[in-house]
């Protein structure tokens, strides 16, 4: 039951019980005065009994019981004036504490009001009716639901219910609605009042706003909610324990990797879930981050699954406790094992293995480091790694290390120096080894010599790109074919007609001129698509002979020439010709290189190449080859240009002195013959070119080439298909001069129409293969369904071997462009003739 001065305090949202000591101890010293009041009154009615009683018989009073008397009286009388006076003391008093109690009451923090049974207003105080924005009078008798929002009124009748049926404090939160309608939130705490029966038919309650409460329970919501999200999508295992090393958060990660789930581990502590940790290295460092606030970072091994699982601990303090991010680095530690047990085999391995410390000092070299830098381990230990086989901190040595500490591991090329100088490039393994406290402790490296392997990338990078050169060139001899085909063809006619010595004079220049250019052409086809030419048995010391010859005749005098060639030099099977043309091109380019003398050695040996010089060499293989060194002593050739050397075009001499063409047809020329080239060059010491050939073991003897007039037609009819027009009048009237008759078509198209026509005439075609509409081979094909039998003469200006073997397919002579009037002739008898 309610004490009587009973109130409800709320303080900062917070409801509590206290006794009005000001009201009680002012209520307890009224009953004390009333008390004392009552016994004077009990007196005074005795004084005046005595004196009703003596004053019946006056007569009968003595003087002293008189005098006695009236001293009674007076003692009485100024009693009663003392009491009157402490009675308006009290009543002061009264009125003053219960304004005090008014003020408390209007002036609280918070909101009182009185209830009856059905929710009317009955009392309410200035704080209340403030925050209802409505005045404290028209609140009176007034249902409180008006200011209570629409979707709490059941909550707040359902309130009012259990006040009254419980006659216990309850409590409740509700919305409430002001008069400008804002919603705010409240708290309601209310106990029921009972009237002098014992009956409760009033209810206090104290409101207090807690708006601002929920509005920071709601943000506290939000943001656990949001570092809860973060939590789980992180990779890590994450997990936080209270002070008392109770898990009581456990993300997904730690869930996947242990196979705990977080209804089974939060709650539990740290010894529940894992046993084997009591009394561990773990639980006195997490009770040493609670104690000193300070974070912790180690490695442990936990038991899971039957399974060893290492974890690098990372463990920091919090409010609740610990917080802590687990990464698993079960891997590396194996890693780490297997290589401590695998130590006594790394001096057996190939690579070089190497462990420095983390001030890249070498503490660790095995006998592969040995092979492959030259120092003893001895040497090495204790050596500063970037020192010794670096020539300097590089951007990319920064990198890597960097990664390494950040990391754990990195990989790459690098560019080291071994004990001799020699510069080497290595594939670089780099792994952070840890100690068992988890703290970085060394670098492991593994490198791989990849130096040859580099150099035959670049090989193969540099032979892609003059294969792409070489069909570029192809087609501009192509082209170049074309212009000078009808000037060669036209000059043998020229001759026949103008015999005066001047215009003789002037075509020879002409036609020595045109001869340059079809041979200069020759050169770009020798790079762009490897003429073979004809192979015969031969000496290459003939060719190294004739060239010495010309060379001590043209070339300054302060040049030296030495020759050094085998006794017994193999056979080789080539071109005369073309050899002795690369052989030259390398003389002149070695002679350009001395402007200030020197020494040009020549010298050929017999070199046999086996499967690890052919593994090193793409273009080698294994066999029998001799080698014709071309050796200067001249400027030599700078690093940069070295690659681009053997590209079409490309030359370092001055503007006309040079066609860019020498080498890359020379190296053409050399793969024709299936051979290959090697350059070797020091700058300010000279150059050495060394060529390639394949061997042959039998040598055949070679007669000289006859010689024929050029041969009349007997008048056959000749179809010419050529899309060029220069070239098709002057191939016209070069076979009309000889006794020929011709019809001449423009296209492969009019080719066949026209064949189709007169094929019981026609004895021979000359079909161009590059031509419109339809080209030559589509021609030929058609033509050869109207008469399988008819004969044909394959033109082109491309001689590549492919292209060689498909013509004779579908054809009975090949005449590359430009062709000269004897070749035209000579080759159109030898089809007519032939049956």
């Amino acid at each position: 039951m309610r004490r009587e001065g009973e109130l409800l305090l709320i303080s900062r949202g917070k409801a509590v019980k206290n006794e009005d000591k000001a009201k009680e101890q002012i209520i307890k010293e009224l009953r004390q005065r009333i008390a004392e009041l009552e016994k004077s009154e009990t007196l005074r009615k005795r004084a005046k009994e005595t004196l009703r009683l003596q004053t019946e018989n006056p007569q009968e009073l003595s003087t002293e019981n008189v005098q006695s008397l009236i001293h009674e009286q007076q003692v009485h009388q100024i009693e009663l004036e003392m009491q009157n006076e402490e009675l308006r003391r009290v009543q002061n008093e009264l009125k003053e504490a219960r304004n005090k109690y008014s003020d408390l009451y209007d002036f609280a923090p918070i909101g009182y009001f009185t209830f009856d049974k059905n929710g009317l207003i009955l009392e309410v105080n200035l704080t209340g009716a403030n925050k209802l924005g409505v005045e404290r009078s028209f609140l009176i008798k007034k249902p409180f639901s008006l200011y209570v929002a629409f979707s709490s009124r059941n909550v707040f009748y359902l309130h009012l219910r259990q006040v009254f049926k419980t006659e216990t404090r309850q409590t409740c939160e509700i919305k409430l609605v002001d008069q400008n309608k804002n919603q705010f939130n409240a708290r309601l705490e209310s106990l029921a009042m009972q009237d002098g029966e014992g009956k409760s038919g009033q209810c206090r309650t104290a409101i207090s706003d807690i708006t601002e409460h929920k509005q920071m329970d709601e943000a506290l919501l939000e943001s656990e909610e949001r570092h809860r999200e973060l939590a789980e999508s992180i990779d890590e295992v994450f997990y936080a324990m209270d002070r008392d090393l109770k898990y009581i958060y456990w993300n997904n990660a730690s869930e996947k990797l242990t196979g705990i789930s977080s209804k089974d581990a939060v709650g539990k502590s740290l010894i529940e879930l894992f046993p084997e940790l009591k009394g561990a290295r773990a639980e006195k460092l997490y009770m040493e981050v609670l104690k000193t606030h300070q974070p912790q970072h180690f490695v442990h091994k936990y038991l899971v699954e039957g399974k060893n699982l290492f974890f690098e601990i990372n463990a920091y303090p919090s409010k609740f406790g610990i917080s802590v991010i687990a990464k698993n680095i079960t891997q590396h530690k194996l890693a780490e094992e297997q290589i401590r047990e695998q130590a006594s085999l790394l001096d057996k391995a190939h690579d070089a293995i190497v462990v420095r410390d983390l001030k890249n000092r070498f503490i660790y070299w095995n006998k592969g480091a040995e092979r492959l830098y030259g120092w003893t381990a001895e040497e090495a230990i204790g050596k500063n790694a970037f020192e010794l086989l670096y020539k300097g901190e590089s951007p990319i040595l920064i990198k890597a290390q960097k990664s390494v500490i950040e990391m754990g591991e990195w990989s790459g090329e690098l560019h080291k120096v071994t004990k001799d100088g020699k510069e080497i490039i290595v594939e670089s393994r780099w792994t952070l080894v840890h100690d068992n406290e988890g703290k970085p402790r060394s670098i492991l490296v593994i490198n791989t010599d990849i130096t040859e392997k580099k150099k035959l990338e670049a090989h193969l990078l540099r032979a892609q790109r003059m294969e792409s050169l070489g069909t570029l060139a192809g087609g501009i001899a192509h082209d170049l074919n074309n212009v000078l085909t009808p000037m060669m063809l036209s000059l043998q006619m020229l001759k026949e007609k103008f015999k005066d010595e001047q215009s003789q004079k002037l075509l020879s220049i002409l036609e020595k001129n045109s001869q340059r250019g079809a041979n200069l052409i020759k050169q770009v086809l020798s790079f762009a698509r490897g003429v073979e030419g004809e192979r015969n048995p031969l000496q290459a010391k003939h060719i190294i002979s004739e060239v010495e010859k010309v060379a001590k005749e043209t070339f300054p005098r302060n040049i030296e020439i030495q020759t050094d060639v085998q006794e017994d030099l193999w056979t080789i099977a080539g071109d005369t010709t073309q050899l002795y043309q690369v052989l030259m091109n390398l003389c002149v380019n070695a002679r350009d290189a001395m402007l200030d003398g020197g020494i040009l050695r020549i010298s050929a040996k017999n070199f046999f190449v086996d499967k690890k010089y052919a593994r090193m060499n793409t273009e080698a293989n294994v066999g029998s080859y001799v080698f014709i060194a071309v050796t200067d002593t001249g400027t030599g050739i700078p690093p940069e240009i070295m690659d681009r050397i053997f590209e079409p075009f490309f030359t370092t001499k001055e503007h006309g002195k040079g066609t860019g063409l020498g080498l890359s047809t020379s190296l053409g020329i050399v793969k024709s013959h299936c051979g290959f080239i090697n350059v070797y060059s020091k700058i300010g010491k000279g150059t050495t070119f060394k060529v390639y050939l394949p061997a042959i073991k039998a040598e055949l003897q070679t007669g000289d080439e006859q010689q024929f007039e050029l041969p009349i037609g007997q008048g056959e009819l000749i179809l010419v298909a050529e899309d060029e027009g220069s070239i098709r009048e002057v191939t016209t009237s070069t076979l009309e001069t000889y006794g020929y008759r011709v019809l001449t078509a423009d296209d492969g198209a009019q080719a066949v129409m026209l064949y189709a026509e007169n094929k019981d005439e026609i004895k021979v075609i000359l079909m161009d293969m590059m031509m419109p509409v339809m080209d030559g081979q589509a021609s030929i094909r058609a033509i050869r369904k109207i008469n399988p039998e008819v004969k044909i003469i394959v033109v082109s200006g491309l001689t590549d071997k492919d292209m060689l073997l498909n013509f004779a397919d579908y054809s009975n002579a090949f005449l590359p462009k430009p062709y000269t009037t004897e070749r035209l002739l000579k080759t159109l008898h030898e089809v007519l003739s032939a049956r």
